[in-house]
């Protein structure tokens, strides 16, 4: 089973209010939303809401977000938190389920699904384009 822990309800608050500090919004802070709507709700509305949340975040520091968000790495971060999820059969935390999976913390794993070219492109920031070189795999026993 995957909770969340007081700290990571307040952490989505945050976002989701558009008040959390963008500079420190890193991967890991990425990663760490989408483990608290997976934890939440299946996956494809995780996909919405972290979409959501992020597009309401840059709004709020006043970055356009044509130029910041990126629809592909997005929702393949997404499905990639969800696969790890079924792949663990507890974490009491975001932080604890990272600490279990220090490979998501690899900004560059996408490059093994995507060829750069792909990854980079108009295409793939402005809509979900599904990987060239090898697919994400799908999760097991996560909702």
């Amino acid at each position: 089973m995957h909770h969340v822990s007081i700290d990571d309800l307040a952490f989505r608050q945050q976002v989701e209010a558009g008040v959390f500090p963008i500079p420190e919004f890193n991967h890991r802070a990425h990663l760490r939303l989408a483990y608290v709507y997976l934890a939440e709700g299946a996956a494809e509305q995780a996909v919405q809401r972290m979409r959501q949340a992020l597009l309401g975040l840059l709004q709020q520091a006043g970055i356009d977000p044509s130029v910041k968000f990126h629809e592909t790495l997005t929702r393949a971060w997404v499905l990639a938190v969800h696969y790890f999820m079924g792949q663990t059969e507890q974490a009491d935390s975001a932080d604890s389920f990272i600490d279990q999976h220090p490979e998501l913390l690899d900004t560059q794993i996408m490059l093994t699904h995507y060829s750069a070219a792909v990854l980079f492109s108009d295409q793939a920031r402005q809509g979900f384009v599904e990987p060239d070189l090898d697919p994400i795999p799908l999760a097991g026993n996560c909702a």
